[in-house]
This record gives structure tokens, C-alpha cells and sequence, in this order.
């Protein structure tokens, strides 16, 4: 039996459910005029997390800065985001599509697999089964998504992808030499524009040129595991299974590409103190703590370096982890070359409760602890955007210096 996948995917999310909310409350609709989602609409800073369809003609890209985009269209109507609202659209969209198949993974808030092998009893057509998820999506919570309906998950992500927006594709082994393979390389899931690069200049313009090429020859132009992967890929190969449970996090990771450059420390450590903040709060969330710390940084000439440090008790401490992220930071850059990007990672996570017991707790650390708990709360409550922390921790300059005497006895590892 062949199997048959589905992937759901919110047309421009973000946007889409502003919009939807907007228009339920009789307001204007963004997708229906140059606008987007990110940044501060007021001070015009940030990023393009999502875009209209006639923002695109302006040229705006997401993850472009707003300042960029405004330049491109100074009329550009700009929304806050709302990750509460997003939360809960994502959740009803999910609710939808689960009570129709067997089995759901989550992909991201904004994209699921269904696995709908063996359903043909009960939904004999496909295609107007995934037309009928979509129209009830659209008309019972008033945004709209793509489904792409294929023999695998590769496949059926692919087909999703194809013209937008409230549209039903297919990409089925039968279809590949006329659908996929006649793609440019570049739409191939997984082929970043590097490797675009590389099989551009081997003259491997489409999916089709690559699927056909040598595997061996391919690998010895990426590396054995991505060729392999990218062979297989062009070819339709794809044995991954949809997964009811999604897999625990094996890290945490954060990031910031910076409109102007960073020239300062103290510009910088501004922006580790967000990073940390986010970050750190991801991690709780889950339940769990990190044993070592990085941090990466990229100069305006594209260089990457990054360091990082291990830990003997794993933290979720916002303040603790800001103060790793400062210092090591402080080592990593020769405060002249200007940065465009920073960094922060947390990995080798646990689960378990591993703090140390002890006669004298450590009161700094309980109060760091507190607090990072009622900020967590106040956040769920209300929102991500109604509390931030200050821009310098009482208990970090504490946790700088125990950490600075680790770094004595111990020796950094490059990432």
C-alpha cells in the first residue's frame, strides 16, 4: 500500500491571523494591502516576520529589517506580533486537521503531517478530503492554508509549496519527473544557498539534474551525508515517519541579525540579555536545564567563530546564563571588527533535578530563580511583550566572577 501524507500549511501565518482577527472585529484587511507582521510599529525597528502577498511585489522579504522594507514601501502598514494569538490559532487549525486523520505531527506553529495511509475506506478521494480540511479551516476560522498531498512527507511538503494561496496540490511517485524534477535545484527541501552555489557552478540548474547524476559524484561534491540525502531527495525518497509525539529538544538556540552593525560591548551585552531571556524561557518551559552555554557572533565580512562553556550543575537561570553569554563574549571579540549577527545556544539538556544540595543555598541564585518565575507567569498571562527585564542583573556580576574562575581551570572547546 502506498502511503498518503498530507502537509497543512498556514498561508503567511503570522499575517493571516492578525488579519483574521481584524476583519472579525470589522477592520481592514491586511492581506489585502501592502503590511506585515514584526519589529516595534511605532519606533519602526525589528524584523519581517511575515508578509502580505502585495507586500511581496514591493520586494519586502521576510527576515529583512523593517527599515529596509519601509524603504521599499514607505506605506507599509506594520502589526506588532502577538504570540498568544498565534498559540491559539495554531491550535485550532491543528484541532481541525486531527479529527480527520489517524496520526498528526506538528511541524511548527504554522504546518502539520498528517498520515492518512489506509484511510480510503472512509475518505475514498483524497483530494476532496484535503479540499474539505481546507474549506473548514478558511470558513470556520477565517484564514487559509495550502495542503499538499503526496506519497511521503518530502513529497507532500513539496507539493504544499506550490502555487499559493488556499490551494490543494499533489506530488505522487508517479508525478516526479513532471512536477518535481523540472523545479530549480534551489526549491529542493534542505538545499541552502550554498549548496545552490556549488551544483549551480557543477552546471545542476533543476531538481532533475541532480536526481540523475551519480550519487557518488554528488557526494563527493557536498559530503557523503548530505549527497546522500540530496539524491535521495531529488528522487522522492522519503521513509521518515509522521510522529504522533514530538521529539524533546536536544538544544535551545536563539539568534539576532542586526540591522547596523554592533560596535560596543555594551551594545552587545544588551542584546545577550534579550537572547538569554528568550531563550532560557524556552527552556523552562520544557522542564529542563543546560550544561553548557555558547555563544557565536559573525562579522560584517561573514566570518563565524563562536565559543562555548561547559557547566558542572546545568542551569535554566536567565541571569546565570546572560553572565556565561557576556563573558564569553568578552573573550571572543577583538572589539574592533564591527558584528551583524550574535548568537546563543543552550545544549546537553537534562530533565532531571540536578542541583547540587548544600547547607548554604546560594540566595542570589533562589532570587534569580523567583524571578525568572514570575516573569515566566506574568508572560503567559499577558503576553511576551508586558514585562522585560532590566538591562543589567544585581546577581550577574556574582555569577561573571565565579565563572570567570572556572575559566582558569578549565580550557574552552570551539564548537
Amino acid at each position: 500500500m502506498e502511503r498518503l501524507i498530507f502537509h497543512i500549511d498556514v498561508n503567511s501565518a503570522y499575517l493571516s491571523w492578525e488579519a483574521a482577527r481584524r476583519v472579525k472585529a470589522g477592520e481592514e484587511d491586511l492581506r489585502l494591502i501592502p503590511s506585515c507582521i514584526g519589529g516595534n510599529p511605532e519606533k519602526r525597528t525589528g524584523v519581517v516576520l511575515a508578509k502580505s502577498i502585495p507586500a511581496k511585489k514591493f520586494g519586502i522579504r521576510t527576515g529583512e529589517p523593517m527599515g529596509m522594507a519601509l524603504r521599499k514601501c514607505p506605506n507599509l502598514k506594520i502589526a506588532a506580533p502577538d504570540f498568544r494569538l498565534y498559540e491559539k490559532c495554531s491550535h485550532a487549525f491543528m484541532d481541525i486537521c486531527r479529527s480527520y486523520a489517524p496520526v498528526l505531527e506538528k511541524f511548527s506553529i504554522d504546518e502539520c503531517f498528517l498520515d492518512m495511509t489506509g484511510t480510503g475506506t472512509i475518505y475514498p478521494d483524497p483530494i476532496a478530503v484535503a479540499c474539505e480540511i481546507k474549506d473548514k479551516i478558511r470558513d470556520t476560522l477565517g484564514f487559509t492554508v495550502n495542503i499538499g498531498v503526496g506519497s511521503n512527507k518530502l513529497l507532500a511538503k513539496m507539493a504544499s509549496d506550490f502555487e499559493k494561496p488556499d490551494k490543494v496540490h499533489t506530488l505522487f511517485s508517479s508525478e516526479i519527473r513532471s512536477k518535481l524534477w523540472p523545479l530549480p535545484v534551489g526549491d529542493l527541501l534542505t538545499v541552502g544557498d550554498t549548496t545552490v552555489q556549488k551544483l549551480q557552478k557543477a552546471r545542476i540548474f533543476t531538481i532533475g539534474d541532480l536526481a540523475q547524476r551519480d550519487v557518488r559524484w554528488i557526494q563527493a561534491l557536498t559530503g557523503n551525508k548530505l549527497g546522500m540525502q540530496l539524491h535521495c531527495y531529488a528522487n522522492g525518497i522519503d521513509d521518515s515517519p509522521v510522529q504522533t509525539q514530538q521529539q524533546e529538544a536536544k538544544g535551545y538556540s536563539v539568534s539576532t541579525t542586526l540591522e547596523n552593525n554592533v560596535t560596543a560591548v555594551e551594545q552587545a551585552n544588551r542584546i545577550f540579555l534579550t537572547l538569554a531571556d528568550s531563550v532560557a524561557s524556552r527552556m523552562r518551559a520544557d522542564h529542563a536545564k543546560a550544561y553548557c552555554v555558547a555563544v557565536s557572533i559573525r562579522s560584517n565580512d561573514f566570518k563565524n567563530r563562536s565559543h562555548q562553556h561547559k557547566l558542572e550543575i546545568p542551569t535554566d537561570i536567565t541571569s546565570e546564563i546572560y553572565a556565561i553569554a557576556r563573558d564569553l563574549f568578552a573573550e571572543l571579540w577583538d572589539k574592533k571588527t564591527p558584528l551583524r549577527l550574535l548568537g546563543l545556544s543552550l545544549s546537553e539538556i537534562t530533565r532531571e533535578d540536578m542541583e547540587q544540595l548544600t547547607l548554604f543555598p546560594d540566595r542570589q541564585k533562589e532570587k534569580a530563580r523567583k524571578l525568572d518565575k514570575a516573569v515566566d507567569a506574568i508572560r503567559n498571562k499577558y503576553g511576551v511583550d508586558t514585562i522585560t527585564h532590566g538591562s543589567v542583573y544585581g546577581s550577574s556580576k556574582k555569577v561573571g566572577k565565579k565563572y570567570r574562575a572556572q575559566l582558569e581551570q578549565k580550557k574552552h572547546h570551539n564548537l
